[in-house]
């Protein structure tokens, strides 16, 4: 049997503000627990849901040595589906009405828990052979194992992972102010370390003392060892490509199930999509305000409105793709030069753009299910989700080939009659305008090829069992 921790800052359902609290909680439920115990230990934030906060029971309190005080670190308890978690209390770090917020105080608290959850661990009768970290929050486990917490029995042989969901965000402060939270010597703050470019940065710390490293695709694993994607650290990524590996994130088959999803207008599977799918459009049109129309070809984009996913290519060609008879329904929120662009478009063109600057988890499955195609355009992307959702719900996405989106989604060929969506290359709106424009001939022209693209993307399995088996094979190679 072997024991995995996963330590990280979130964790589906108790507190979520991106991709990363989907793996955290999701993942462990899919190990085969003959061989796997995986647990859960993220901190007990005062914003968490009442009734998450109820499940929790109170295991052991200790007093803990951080930044010149003595300070009291409680641990909690819960099982949740079968997988044990456990939560880091401290009041004075995880009050606030949410999980981040001023970068700097960030660091302090997650350096505090890095060290918490390690000094835990003697006492909660749980020894894992693989501590596994998420992101710059947990940077400095990898450090710590190596360094405060190497001598003594219980800490001897344990192995650490770090994943990378997305390389941007680093936990990077002055120098001097790092190494006063962390209590680590001048030995660690060099440039073959923890220094990157006069700074400290907690994500370098975890990614050079990890035993191994991953990211959420296999293209992201390659991209981040070039200059372009690797946001300074691609040097380092290159010094480590033989522990670097790239393993695509799942989504959560039973929430997202076009068959069973209780927000959509009318449910429908792998068979029945040819006659039950349009509903879902004409029901979306109606409740949209958007032309009633049958043959016009309903493009979803549901994401953040910044530059990263692509939205500038979209404003360039808005009024040009408005031309076509197209209906563009956009759901969610981010700058204010795309939210206002949107919602021009939406009132310039009320019957064909519906602009929709908020979030709605029931108006997102309900796009999902109703569009033909789904457009994601990113100049980067880690793994990227909403790809796998539209696949799953039979509306082929439109993808930029990047990270995860050219792992996920195989672009069509006429020739061969392979491929589940349609794909560009180079950073350009003409080119991404080409790529809708085939798409579109095919949907109106060629309706049984249309239907095959849908069906090879149904079959496919991105589930998290799936990522699981590849998350196996690495416990298994770290620790034969």
């Amino acid at each position: 049997m072997k024991n995995v921790l996963y330590v990280a800052s979130e964790a589906v359902p108790f507190i979520k503000t991106g991709g990363l609290a989907d793996v955290v909680g999701s993942l462990p439920a899919c190990f085969d627990r003959r061989y796997f115990d995986v647990r859960v230990m993220i901190p007990k934030y005062m914003c968490m849901n009442q009734e998450y906060k109820d499940m929790m029971q109170y295991l052991t309190h200790f007093y803990m040595d951080y930044n010149g005080k003595s300070r009291y670190v409680g641990v909690l308890e819960t099982k949740y589906e079968g997988i044990q978690f456990y939560f880091i209390d401290n009041e004075e770090y995880f009050s606030g009405d949410r999980p981040y917020g001023d970068i700097l105080y960030d660091i302090e608290k997650f350096i505090f828990f890095s060290r918490a959850a390690l000094s835990a661990l003697p006492l909660i009768d749980f020894k894992p052979d693989i501590v596994h970290c998420h992101d710059w929050q947990t940077g400095l486990v990898p450090v710590y194992l190596k360094d405060s917490f190497r001598g003594g029995d219980f800490f001897r042989g344990m192995k650490s992972i770090i994943t990378i969901h997305n390389l941007k965000f680093q936990g990077t402060w002055d120098v001097k102010t790092i190494k006063r939270f962390s209590g680590l010597s001048d030995y660690y703050f060099v440039p073959d370390k923890l220094e990157a470019y006069k700074d400290a940065n907690l994500l370098k710390g975890g990614i050079v003392f990890a035993d191994a490293i991953t990211t959420v695709s296999h293209t992201y694993a390659q991209e981040i060892k070039t200059e372009f994607y690797g946001e300074g650290l691609d040097g380092l990524l290159q010094a480590r490509d033989h522990d670097l590996r790239g393993i695509v994130n799942g989504i959560d088959y039973q929430l997202y199930d076009p068959a069973t999803d209780r927000f959509i207008e009318k449910n429908y599977d792998a068979k029945t999509f040819r006659k039950e799918k349009i509903r879902n459009k004409r029901a979306l049109q109606e409740q949209l305000g958007l032309a009633k129309d049958d043959g016009k070809f309903m493009i979803g984009i549901v994401s953040r409105l910044t530059g990263q996913k692509g939205i500038d290519l979209i404003a360039y060609i808005m009024d040009e793709l408005c031309q076509e008879e197209v209906e563009i329904v956009v759901l969610g929120t981010g700058e204010e030069q795309f939210e206002n662009m949107f919602r021009h478009f939406d009132w310039k063109y009320g019957d064909k753009v519906s602009a929709n600057i908020y979030y709605s988890e029931e108006l997102s499955h309900r796009i999902y299910a109703a569009c033909d195609a789904f457009l994601m355009p990113s100049l980067f992307e880690p793994c990227g989700l909403s790809q796998l959702m539209s696949l799953r719900y039979g509306t082929v996405p439109i993808v930029r080939e990047t990270g995860g989106l050219k792992d996920t989604v195989e672009p069509y060929n006429e020739y061969e009659g392979k491929g589940t969506g349609f794909s560009f290359v180079n950073y350009n709106a003409h080119e991404m305008l080409g790529a809708i424009r085939y798409a579109m001939r095919v949907f109106r022209d060629r309706k049984r090829e249309w239907n095959k693209i849908i069906d090879r993307g149904m079959a496919q399995d991105f589930s998290w069992h799936s990522s699981a088996r590849e998350y196996t094979d690495m416990y298994d190679w770290l620790v034969p």
